[in-house]
């Protein structure tokens, strides 16, 4: 049996994104197990994954090279016996677990110095492969191999058991039609929408009849706080009072989702819904939503995308010019 280890991106939207590339291995290798090494916050999603035998916790903080921990880590991973690595994300640390792991084929991009680290070094041919989860699924491939175009889209469902046990928990109903905002975005501030443009998108649906959701992080709760306390005061603020797989379930629920360029952004592109992409300083060019369901909204300014965390310039045009009227001209087409 085939056994393979990938080492997965930190972010949720990236981990998301590697799916087709997972769906690939399991095409060119039927009956593979496919084991993931990944940060534990995203063990909710991989467990809604039906490609992935088990997720394993990496435990290594971001930039923190740990090399002694590695090097037991990858030791230990021996007695798995896996025949292949593939390794996302570009940095050396990334690729030493699998190199003391002893697996015999390592792949991955060329990057930091890392030959030797893996013996399966592709070199990235960005206009070949625009987008991250063509780069993603190329590691799929065979070296010099072409992937199938087009790729599976991203996939995840939730059982009517795992959704009601969720709102159970939370004490939400669906006696109404479901918006879910996701105002967060861990990158930073340019790539969220304002505040008073959710809060006033907020109260239109309200008048619609639409029950409102907030969902994200804790670093998202006062966010949320003010959306609500300047829109829709019924709308419930669920950030940070939800984990990946209880955000996945509440998603799941939604007629509408309304977010920033974020890993719920592709969450809720995988599960179909109706989706609103608030584009900034990021592009779809790269990392779009990949679903029929989804209208990725955004303006192009001179200035965008500038791919930084807050507004170089200082007037934040690509989102404040970004009206809640424009983007309710794209929620009419939606609901």
């Amino acid at each position: 049996m085939h056994k393979i280890l990938v080492i997965a991106p930190s972010w949720v939207g990236d981990c998301m994104l590697m799916q087709p590339m997972l769906m690939r291995l399991k095409q060119r290798y039927p009956g593979c197990l496919i084991d993931v090494l990944a940060p534990p916050w995203t063990a909710g999603l991989l467990r809604a994954m039906p490609e992935v035998n088990q997720s394993l916790i990496n435990p290594f903080p971001h930039g923190a090279l740990n090399l002694g921990a590695r090097y037991r880590l990858g030791v230990q991973l021996r007695a798995a016996h896996y025949d292949q690595a593939i390794v996302l994300p570009n940095s050396l640390k990334s690729a030493l677990v699998p190199f003391f792991a002893s697996i015999p084929l390592r792949t991955g991009f060329v990057g930091e110095l890392r030959y030797g680290l893996l013996n399966d070094a592709r070199k990235l041919d960005k206009k070949a492969l625009p987008l991250m989860v063509e780069r993603f699924a190329y590691l799929a491939e065979e070296q010099g191999g072409e992937i199938p175009r087009p790729l599976d889209n991203p996939g995840l469902s939730v059982s009517t058991a795992e959704r009601d046990a969720t709102l159970d928990k939370l004490g939400l109903a669906l006696d109404q039609p479901v918006a879910v905002f996701c105002p967060g975005a861990e990158y930073g501030p340019a790539k969220r929408w304002p505040v008073a443009y959710f809060a006033e998108t907020a109260q239109r649906l309200h008048d619609l009849g639409y029950a409102v959701w907030l969902i994200g992080s804790g670093k998202d709760r006062e966010v949320a706080e003010k959306i609500v306390a300047l829109g829709n005061r019924t709308a419930r603020n669920l950030c940070g009072s939800t984990d990946l797989g209880d955000a996945i379930a509440l998603l799941s629920c939604a007629r509408l989702v309304i977010s920033n360029d974020s890993g719920l952004m592709h969450l809720a592109a995988a599960l179909d819904r109706p989706l609103i992409a608030l584009f900034g300083s990021s592009s779809p060019q790269f990392t779009p939503p990949l679903s029929a369901a989804a209208q990725v909204v955004k303006l192009d300014l001179a200035c965008s995308p500038c791919f930084k965390r807050e507004c170089p310039r200082g007037h934040f045009n690509c989102m404040n010019q970004l009206t809640p009227d424009v983007v309710w001209q794209r929620i009419e087409q939606s609901i």
